[in-house]
């Protein structure tokens, strides 16, 4: 379960120009909008990320007006966002360990209280349009989920990537799609679930046409190549593509669940005719700050729609990771243009 809600501290409170009522706490590296005087540095309390759902519950009553969404696949909630007060972004929620009164006094920093404040992930249906996709089970084979965590949300993450050869992709704003052979059968997944191969599926029909499935089976490797499934009825299609496209950023090899580099990526999805994802630097010596890839995040589509951020990658396995480091950065004028 990811993890939107945990115990963290504030690291330093910063004042809002003008705002007699409000001021910034930084957590993490985040910067929450909070009541003035309510928070000291080093105070503790718990932390909703941005998605976060919370249940309608009397605490949360002053999120009402601002929050307040119902729909027929997510039921009615509070909807955490990024917003702005005064000028200043406000990333999440975070409110004093006072008003939780069934989590334990001893908690510690990163404590996980998802599940304890029944918080879910705001989200839509896994399906590519309109609903058409038949399930026929979960992702098979041990196929890794696509899903990177927030660099604000995992800063040492810089520290352990600083000094190594790296690489950036765009983050390109689809719904996940996974193509995959093991042992002469073929699949074609979204984040979580496998879809059946029949008319419904823009997935498949995608696959076929492109003469994806049959160009794996020929080269016999047991592989899932993973990437943003775009177009027409997928998130607005920002990318304003006349037809549906796959932007590969992974290729595991199923045999022993590795993930593939860079120059693999880029030879199959070659051999398989698809693109990759736009690869926008690679890098020997990895020393860039939070500031600095927030300010990278930034920047459009070539269609004129602000991107949806980047995703960073180290180009070998890291120290006592024993795995590669990968995380993305969200463009925050992304952020707050995202609609409903």
């Amino acid at each position: 379960m990811r993890e939107l809600a945990t115990v963290q501290q504030i690291k330093a409170i910063h004042p809002i120009e003008d705002a007699d009522f409000i001021e910034i706490a930084q957590v993490m590296g985040w910067q929450c909008v909070v009541k003035k005087g309510e928070f000291q540095p080093g105070d503790y309390g718990v932390y909703f990320e941005i998605d976060s759902y919370l249940p309608l519950e009397d605490r949360y009553d002053f999120l009402r007006k601002s929050c307040y969404r119902n729909n027929d696949f997510m039921g009615e909630g509070l909807r955490i966002k990024t917003m702005r007060f005064r000028g200043e972004l406000s990333q999440g929620l975070f409110l004093p360990l006072d008003n939780f009164p069934e989590i334990a006094p001893n908690v510690t920093v990163s404590d996980n209280v998802t599940e304890l404040l029944n918080i879910r992930k705001w989200d839509i249906p896994e399906v590519a349009q309109a609903g058409t996709d038949t399930r026929i089970g979960l992702k098979p084979h041990g196929i890794p989920t696509t899903d990177e965590i927030r660099i604000q949300s995992a800063e040492a993450l810089l520290d352990a990537l600083n000094g190594h050869v790296y690489y950036i992709t765009t983050k390109m704003d689809g719904t996940s799609c996974t193509i995959y052979h093991k042992n002469g059968e073929c699949g074609v997944c979204g984040r979580n679930y496998e879809y059946a191969d029949d008319e419904h599926s823009s997935m498949w029909s995608f696959a076929h046409k492109r003469g994806v499935i049959e160009k794996l089976k020929a080269s016999g490797r047991n592989i899932a190549v993973q990437g943003e499934f775009c177009g027409g009825g997928i998130q607005k299609n920002k990318l304003k593509l006349k037809e549906p496209d796959l932007f590969v950023f992974d290729v595991v090899d199923l045999d022993n669940l590795r993930y593939l580099g860079l120059d693999e990526i880029k030879d199959i999805a070659s051999k398989l005719g698809l693109a990759i994802a736009p690869v926008e630097e690679e890098g020997e010596n990895f020393d860039y700050s939070l500031a600095q890839l927030l300010e990278k995040a930034r920047g459009k589509y070539p269609s004129g729609v602000n991107k949806e951020g980047i995703v960073v990658r180290s180009k070998e396995n890291i120290g006592k990771f024993n795995s590669r480091i990968s995380f993305k950065a969200i463009n925050n004028d992304f952020l707050l243009k995202e609609e409903d």
